[in-house]
């Protein structure tokens, strides 16, 4: 059993004093929170977790994440225990461009493994980390690959029902090496817990399938205890309850909600520092005993990293084929440069079916590439892919293709995690509509520049008798407007397949694939894939000629625009295909001219959903859309009684013509 001593004490006051002093400066954040979780976290930081002092990113580390993102100054003071923050830093919380925002932001602060603040998709990270391990572990060796990943929620984090989502899903993989901390202190912004909630956690866990243990969350003997008997559960994610105080050390306000989302008063802080045995007159002050006894064991992680070390490179140079792969991740370069299938002129093939080939053709090409569907393999078409790549489970941890169940939002947090951990590049699929599910976690994507790839099937009325609940209409809009993200919306399997390997080559950005349910023709187009590259070209008329109008489509409206075209007599017309507004945009201002030329003011865009956001291209002209539900019929009626035919648009557009 560990001897815990005084410094453990004097250290965890020394972290809630740094709680209250950084929070009081900013005059912001949330101290009572961080506080009951104080204990815990310690125990953990101190004695278990393993991470390098002198490399944060370290493949082999332990990761851990604070779903309970507002209690981040209970992280950053652990960071700044560690070395990797400087006092000046935690000075500056919730500063401009300090590395102590108000919630933890990765990429930003070294030794902050997730971007966290949206409660409970933390937990959904976590868990896409602990599958990410295993799945590496199967591929490089458990000598190579062996961490745990731990997690610290709340009271909100649980409330929010994407966690037990996430939750259900690891205990039917059995994910052993997750361990989550639940800082249960009843609780909340609002007042107690009870007033919401009372659910009986250890019952839903048990019932999920995890090993469970209740603690004293302020007892460093049973905190020890229970992450070392959590750590020996291998068949099973651990949950440990802690049960807590909020505000725990404090004065007066023990258990006091009012201290979850409000610093304390000076008055407060005096009396608490005086409580725990600290000067009410030193502000962000660390004795360097606490600095010593906190990394007293650096020397060991270091040992323990130069002996990983070694271990890989022996074994790099004994095998080739880890060599590849160990290699490809540690240059976050873990897919390659992608042969693609060709898809014949002429054929007729819905683009979900020409990414399900696709899909399953790059699978042959890398071990990199994991995900699976929301429940929906054969209309997402993501069954190839797991026909080759195997199912990940209980009993076969190398296989890559994950079985999400009906659980979008919860399976884009797990995406995040398995790309958060590294050596994959994730994907996830669903219909279009239900892209609205996963929207909460794809904004994190965005965020964290993590280059998971969202399909989207099924992406227009043309869904046909499923009507208008599954009928998508304001979606592509709404993904058009997220910062750092990009959508496709491929025209044929040919730009389906030139988008994919596209997406493959993006590393710090979400991608998304809007998909057909019906067949398309496959169109004759040279150079695909630098034309596709830059996000629209011309499919139909010269850079050389200045059109009298030009029809801007996307998906399958690009064919409806090219039978529109050959019913305007007597005008030359342009037909663009802008498969992604989002690399359009990036292109220079003499190519988009060159696309769109400024003299050329009649243009129209057609697109079966909403017109928001296509203003921007059409000038002078006009948007050819849905802005309005779906109904539920036959497609082909629907395509009537919507006007998405070749007669109605060149209709239209002579109607219009100035």
């Amino acid at each position: 059993m560990r001897q815990f001593s005084n410094l453990d004490e004097k250290a965890t006051a020394v972290i809630r004093g740094l709680i209250m002093d950084g929070t009081r400066k900013a005059n912001s954040g949330h101290p009572g929170g961080a506080m009951s979780s104080t204990d815990m976290a310690y125990v953990l930081f101190r004695y278990h977790l393993n991470f390098d002092p002198d490399y944060s990113e370290w493949i082999n580390r332990d990761r851990f994440v604070l779903s309970a993102g507002h209690e981040s100054m209970l992280l950053y003071s652990l960071l700044h225990l560690q070395g990797r923050l400087s006092l000046d830093e935690l000075k500056r919380f919730r500063q401009w461009n300090s590395l102590t925002p108000g919630h933890p932001e990765h990429g930003l602060t070294a030794g902050v493994d997730a971007t966290t603040g949206p409660l409970g998709q933390g937990f959904g990270m976590s868990v896409g980390m602990a599958i990410a391990e295993q799945v590496l572990a199967s591929q490089l060796g458990k000598d190579v690959m062996d961490h745990y990943t731990y997690a610290l929620v709340g009271d909100g984090d649980l409330q929010e029902p994407v966690a037990l989502g996430a939750a259900a899903t690891a205990g039917h993989l059995g994910l052993g090496k997750l361990i989550v901390f639940y800082d249960k202190n009843n609780a909340q912004i609002s007042g107690t817990t009870e007033r919401a909630d009372s659910t009986d956690i250890a019952k839903v866990f048990e019932g999920f399938g995890w090993h469970v243990q209740q603690i004293n969350g302020h007892n460093f003997v049973e905190i020890d205890n229970a992450l070392e008997f959590g750590k020996n559960e291998k068949d099973r994610p651990s949950i440990i309850i802690g049960h807590t105080k909020m505000a725990k050390g404090t004065a007066s306000q023990e258990g006091d909600y009012h201290t979850h989302g409000a610093p304390l008063s000076p008055e407060e802080i005096a009396a608490t520092k005086t409580k725990l045995g600290l000067q009410p007159e030193q502000f962000f002050f660390v004795p360097d005993e606490v600095y010593n006894d906190y990394q007293a064991n650096f020397s060991e992680k270091r040992k323990i990293v130069s002996d990983w070390k070694q271990k890989t490179e022996n074994k790099s140079k004994q095998d080739g084929a880890f060599a590849a792969r160990f290699d490809s991740i540690s240059k976050n370069e873990v897919t390659s440069d992608f042969e693609i299938p060709v898809f014949k002129a002429g054929e007729k093939q819905a683009t979900r079916a020409s990414f399900g080939k696709t899909l399953a053709h790059f699978a042959t090409q890398t071990q990199a590439i994991i995900g699976g569907s929301a429940d929906l393999e054969p209309s997402n078409n993501t069954k190839p892919f797991a026909d080759i790549s195997g199912e990940f489970s209980k009993t076969n941890r190398q296989g890559r293709n994950i079985a999400f169940g009906v659980r979008e939002f919860p399976m884009a947090t797990l995406l995040n995690g398995i790309a958060l951990h590294g050596g994959f590049r994730p994907f996830g699929a669903t219909f279009l509509v239900f892209s609205d599910y996963a929207k909460p976690a794809m904004r994190l994507s965005s965020l964290q520049k993590l280059p998971v790839l969202y399909v989207y099937t099924h992406d227009s009325f043309y869904v046909g008798e499923d009507g208008p609940t599954h009928e998508p209409i304001e979606q592509m809009s709404s993904l058009r407007a997220m910062p750092n993200h990009i959508l496709f919306r491929p025209a044929d399997a040919n730009e389906t397949a030139v988008a994919m390997k596209i997406a493959y080559e993006i590393k710090d950005c979400p991608v998304s694939l809007a998909l057909t349910r019906q067949s398309l023709p496959v169109l004759e187009t040279e150079n695909l894939y630098e034309k596709v590259r830059k996000g629209a070209y011309i499919l139909q008329g010269s850079e050389q000629e200045i059109p009298d109008l030009i029809l801007i489509a996307t998906g399958s409206e690009v064919h409806l625009a090219l039978a529109a075209a050959k019913l305007l007599k007597n005008k030359k017309v342009r037909v663009v295909s802008m498969p992604s507004m989002e690399l359009f945009e990036q292109q220079s201002i003499e190519y988009k001219n060159i696309i769109l030329p400024p003299e050329v003011t009649y243009r129209v865009s057609v697109e079966a959903g909403s017109t928001f956001g296509w203003g921007k291209y059409v000038s002078q002209g006009w948007s050819f859309g849905l802005d309005r539900f779906g109904e539920s019929a036959p497609a082909e009626v629907l395509e009537s009684k919507f006007g998405f035919t070749p007669e109605n648009l060149a209709k239209k557009i002579e109607e219009r013509l100035p």
